[in-house]
């Protein structure tokens, strides 16, 4: 990453071949999720038309099936390939979508929506896990490449959309259907190219001495992540960690729209903004977190970074259109950093706090914050931040960057209490080898 540029990291990625193919499943994976994101909302309304209660419950399912989609992946990648369970989840999801184009009752859609959230924050964590399996200790590096090639694929797959939408009939709603199940099945073909990682589902690789003996000279059991209090207080921290998505999509639109006087054509900015800062710095950012220690001095520089942006939202309703603009183009430039530092850190940390025989579950567990955060946070940031002005903001930038510490000091812990024990392994292992 020092010295090189994008193409050149995208060209010799950190994995070599198959993360080279990967990044190229995941960029048209994201590609056909872009143009689906643009249009899904539009297609139940006017083409299969749902009135607004029947789409946030058809929402609000699938948001509670992708919940549930990351520890169940982590769980069967605990047994399973990795390889062949992603490529099921992206064929899944094609007959998700076919499934869309031939039914029209409500529960059929209802079980299709909830599928596809299903398969896709499934195939998202074994993304991850196999990520972390072929890059090994750069695998900050090639979160930073997957993120870049994730919102270039996003704004190629919108602009697709909304040729569409401009069109506007159901036949061509149908056509970008057909497009974003043609990419998840473009997906699983490139996917089938890459061979397994070694040692089947587990993301770490083949137990050293240390890692195969307890403190106590016999085998280490396998831990549960939902038996271990320290993981789950990383993920339950976690969980917050993520509303800069929200702050972002929801809540600085929603700002301009009701309490500025700024113009609406500022919003599509915003994503702009995201996407441009996403693919210059995100490489950069991600040489703050190639280890767990740099990863936890990226989580204190979220929360003030997220309290800064939050300031600038609050004050934004001060001044006139050009100054609320300004302001509110500042922020969204604020919360993409923000996102930045919390990609690559919360991706090191999970993996780094879990224990070596159990990364996949812990992983499974650790995938679930985005997914309740997509589901709570927009209702967090509208049912109480923006329902309380200005102020809410900066309770909402206070109440990050206070959380961001906590988490900070717990990682350090349980960082120090993990190297502690395999310290205690290793001197356990030999022991056994010399006995």
């Amino acid at each position: 990453m020092r010295g090189n540029g994008l193409w050149a990291q995208l060209r010799r990625p950190p994995g070599g071949r198959d993360a080279r193919i990967m990044l190229l499943a995941q960029g048209v994976d994201r590609t056909g999720s872009g143009v689906w994101a643009a249009a899904s909302v539009l297609y139940f309304t006017y083409v299969c038309g749902m009135d607004a209660g029947r789409l946030g419950l058809l929402l609000g399912v699938g948001a509670v099936a992708g919940i549930v989609g990351s520890p169940l992946a982590g769980r069967a990648a605990e047994r399973l390939p990795v390889r062949g369970l992603l490529i099921g989840c992206h064929l899944l999801r094609v007959a998700t979508m076919g499934l869309l184009l031939v039914v029209d009752h409500f529960a059929a859609l209802l079980l299709s929506v909830a599928l596809t959230c299903l398969a896709e924050r499934g195939a998202k964590t074994l993304e991850m896990l196999f990520a972390t399996r072929i890059a090994g200790e750069r695998r900050a590096t090639y979160q930073a490449l997957f993120r870049s090639v994730a919102n270039g694929g996003y704004a190629v797959g919108t602009g697709f959309a909304a040729i569409g939408l401009a069109v506007g009939s159901t036949t061509a709603y149908r056509a970008l259907i057909v497009a974003n199940a043609l990419s998840y099945l473009l997906a699983a073909m490139l996917i089938r190219r890459t061979a397994e990682p070694a040692g089947r589902g587990l993301v770490a690789a083949v137990p050293s001495p240390a890692q195969e003996f307890a403190a106590g000279g016999g085998p280490a059991a396998v831990p549960s992540p939902w038996r271990d209090r320290g993981y789950l207080l990383f993920v339950l921290l976690d969980l917050p960690m993520c509303l800069d998505d929200s702050v972002l999509n929801v809540g600085l639109p929603l700002w301009l729209i009701h309490h500025t006087g700024a113009p609406h054509a500022v919003v599509p900015a915003f994503l702009t903004v995201n996407t441009v800062l996403v693919v210059v710095l995100q490489l950069r950012v991600s040489a703050w977190a190639e280890n767990p220690r740099g990863a936890t001095t990226a989580v204190g520089w979220y929360g003030v970074t997220l309290l800064a942006s939050c300031g600038l939202i609050a004050l934004s309703t001060g001044g006139g259109p050009l100054t609320a603009s300004l302001a509110l183009l500042a922020a969204a430039a604020l919360v993409t950093l923000a996102e930045l530092m919390r990609s690559v850190s919360s991706w090191e940390l999970a993996v780094s706090l879990a224990p070596p025989r159990a990364k996949a579950s812990y992983l499974g567990v650790a995938g679930m914050s985005q997914s309740v955060q997509k589901s709570a946070g927009p209702m967090l940031l509208t049912g109480v931040v923006m329902a309380a002005g200005p102020a809410g903001w900066l309770a909402l930038g206070a109440a990050s960057t206070g959380l961001a510490a906590v988490q900070r000091r717990a990682s350090l812990r349980r960082l120090a209490a993990l190297e502690a024990s395999a310290g205690a392994a290793a001197g356990a292992s030999a022991s056994a080898v010399v006995g």
